[in-house]
């Protein structure tokens, strides 16, 4: 059987190769920071990790992790509810409560499962999810697991949601969710606006914060920071993979019935090992280090605006951003390969985004800012770009 089907796929991925849009995934030998180590022996700047503050080779979090496998073991080999739920797990909910000024957390494997688990065990055929169109993979998955009626609206478009929550009106309960920040473009979700229509017809609200946790806010809570709205959203998704390390592991935090209820019903949950030690403990610390300065939130913030206003004099097509993420504009997708490919060759790490991950005729370069980077950093970076802009007849 697997003859027929090999020749299937031997001929979808040659047509992608053809296309220009085969992703190939480069060898990182060195840790994660703002400057790497590939297996062909390059040391290049990396401006397109998730490593928002720098933390993902902190040494107070290896400590952290160190210490978690002296005292904690390995792993659990087991799922929380049976023998896997350990005194660190319990600590670190808490700390993410605290951060987020909710009433309690769940941990997960990765903030993909948390989206993948929430919507299933609180909704029915007789609800409603409003769901912004630009939301991450995992939570369109999510709203795939459960029977509750769908409903999008365009992008932070706040007029098409007030539509979508009238039509929605004769479902039982209503939820509408948001990225907080859009990973592609960069742009926060218009929270004051989303809450101000969720109370007007009574829905409950539940955002992502997987790229806005520890970037948005003047300390780096979030959006609730952001829009001076703590404790005031029902749900929040997030994931200790990005500025809270960069690891693995997700959580959900919000009103303490539903994160009950997830416990309770959750697959995700309910049928993953729970999160090794070294990380949980390393999470504790970060949390810990968090409370205590918003140092490096202020750098981050600070690189995000020299960037953008370097690039945007330059000439280039910047998509506005209140996060880290900057998109730069190139709308082909085979382009967005070449310029990458020769950002590589000046020694700076990006990557081509296109089609089917973003809208086709929207190719760009997403450059993520770092409070690992340094301003000479910056510089390298601004000054590869406009040189391969140039080269490739892209600005002036």
């Amino acid at each position: 059987m697997y003859g027929k089907i090999q020749k299937h796929l031997q001929k979808e991925l040659e047509s992608i190769k053809e296309a220009g849009l085969f992703k190939e995934e480069r060898i990182i030998t060195s840790p994660q920071g703002a400057e790497i180590e590939l297996d062909t022996g390059e040391k290049v700047l990396n401006f397109c990790a998730n490593n928002y503050l720098g933390l993902s080779n902190h040494p107070s979090l290896i400590e952290a992790a160190k210490e978690g496998l002296d005292t904690r073991g390995y792993g659990l080999s087991s799922v929380r509810f049976i023998c896997g739920t350990q005194d660190l797990h319990k600590k670190l909910e808490k700390k993410i409560a605290e951060f987020f000024g909710t009433e309690d957390s769940i941990l997960y494997a990765a903030c993909f499962d948390a989206n993948g688990g929430v919507f299933e065990p609180l909704l029915t055929s007789e609800d409603a999810i409003i769901s912004d169109s630009l939301n991450h993979a995992s939570i369109i998955d999510g709203v795939r697991l459960c029977k509750a009626q769908r409903y999008r609206y365009k992008n932070a478009d706040m007029a098409d949601l007030e539509e979508k929550l009238k039509i929605a009106q004769d479902q039982r309960f209503r939820v509408i969710v948001t990225d907080a920040v859009f990973s592609m473009d960069g742009n926060v979700a218009p929270m004051d606006k989303i809450l101000e229509l969720a109370e007007k017809y009574d829905a409950l609200v539940m955002i992502d914060e997987a790229h806005s946790a520890g970037v948005v806010g003047k300390t780096g809570r979030g959006i609730t920071e952001l829009f001076d709205i703590r404790g005031k959203v029902e749900i929040i998704t997030g994931t200790l993979g990005k500025s809270f390390g960069g690891a693995i592991g997700g959580f959900t935090t919000g009103k303490k019935e539903i994160i009950e209820l997830l416990r309770q019903r959750s697959r995700p949950y309910l049928f993953s090992n729970s999160l090794p030690p070294a990380v949980v403990n390393a999470g504790i610390k970060m949390f810990d280090m968090m409370a205590e300065t918003h140092e490096l939130q202020d750098k981050l913030h600070d690189n995000t605006r020299y960037f953008m206003d370097k690039m945007k004099n330059a000439g280039f097509d910047i998509k506005p951003t209140q996060s880290a993420i900057i998109a730069v504009m190139l709308c082909d997708a085979k382009l967005s390969q070449d310029f990458a490919a020769r950002m590589l060759e000046e020694g700076i790490y990006v990557i081509g985004f296109y089609y089917p991950v973003v809208p086709k005729g929207e190719a760009r370069i997403r450059v993520q800012i770092s409070a690992a980077h340094e301003k000479e950093h910056i510089d390298k970076c601004i000054d590869a770009f406009i040189k391969v802009g140039k080269d490739l007849y892209l600005i002036k």
